[in-house]
């Protein structure tokens, strides 16, 4: 099975036109067995255990209700995710079978992440903590010492996790790219359509350039379903409940956030309203 299909020009070129829709049930396929794969791996793993404890002193000090997300950081996941889901069933629902009008749904659902991300790269860039999604050195020490622990070695145990564990810094890295991927490619590819927004002019690119940009955005596309499966498991894990009513509500408990963040990594103001009160 070949990953791409090709088709020959006006002008005799072979040039790729999209990707080949069985990738569609591949990565369906890839998404199950990472959910069964890493269900059997936490039933035969051990609980973790980190390293170091939150001082007493300011532990006391945390509120029980601890703010992980703003409303603002919650509205953008949910209309992300909103437009995300709209955008995988309108695109391959068609391919299995499914015959509705999709076209318009699909390209006002592409319209609106492309929104939803311009506003969240602003958002996070100005109004957040800009870093606190990307890995750091403490991230990569820990996986390591993790991976060794896992086979048996010594090794350091690992610190409690900062504001974002690595994975949910890992997976959102894998995300960015490809909804970046998804929405230039699919911005382009309205060119080839008639909307009101601007005039269809399907000439801007050459055969072998458009062949590319409808194969990047079909790779998007499927791998956005593999993703999406892993994050709705992972969302419905009971030990990461907790994370996943934060997007909705805002916050996690007091007990949680004792449990498994360390306040050096995810500083929330405790730590210097103790030094202040101490003065």
């Amino acid at each position: 099975m070949g990953i791409i299909q090709f088709a020959k020009s006006a002008w005799g070129e072979t040039v790729p036109i999209h990707i080949a829709w069985n990738l569609i049930w591949v990565f369906a396929i890839l998404g199950l067995a990472f959910l069964v794969g890493h269900a059997i791996w936490v039933k035969l793993s051990k609980e973790e255990e980190f390293a170091g404890h939150t001082p007493a002193s300011i532990a006391a000090k945390v509120p029980e209700k601890v703010e992980r997300h703003s409303l603002t950081a919650r509205l953008f996941h949910w209309v992300q995710s909103a437009s995300m889901l709209t955008l995988l069933v309108t695109a391959f629902a068609p391919l299995v079978g499914f015959k509705f009008a999709w076209v318009e749904i699909h390209w006002i659902a592409g319209l609106v992440l492309i929104a939803a991300i311009i506003f969240h790269i602003i958002h996070a860039s100005f109004f957040m903590d800009f870093w606190s999604i990307w890995p750091d050195k403490i991230d990569i020490e820990d996986a390591k010492n993790r991976a060794k622990i896992m086979q048996g070695q010594e090794a350091p145990k690992p610190r409690r996790f900062a504001k974002y564990p690595l994975e949910n810094k890992m997976y959102h890295l894998t995300i960015v790219v490809t909804g970046l991927t998804m929405a230039i490619t699919g911005f382009f590819m309205m060119y080839k359509i008639r909307t009101p927004l601007f005039t269809r002019n399907p000439y801007i690119f050459g055969e072998m350039t458009w062949g590319m940009i409808y194969v990047m955005h079909g790779l998007a596309g499927v791998s956005l379903i593999a993703l999406i499966i892993t994050h709705i498991y992972m969302a419905l894990r009971p030990e990461k409940l907790e994370m996943t009513k934060s997007m909705v509500f805002g916050t996690v408990s007091k007990e949680h956030y004792l449990q498994h963040h360390d306040h050096e990594r995810w500083d929330i103001g405790v730590e210097k309203s103790t030094t202040a009160a101490g003065d």
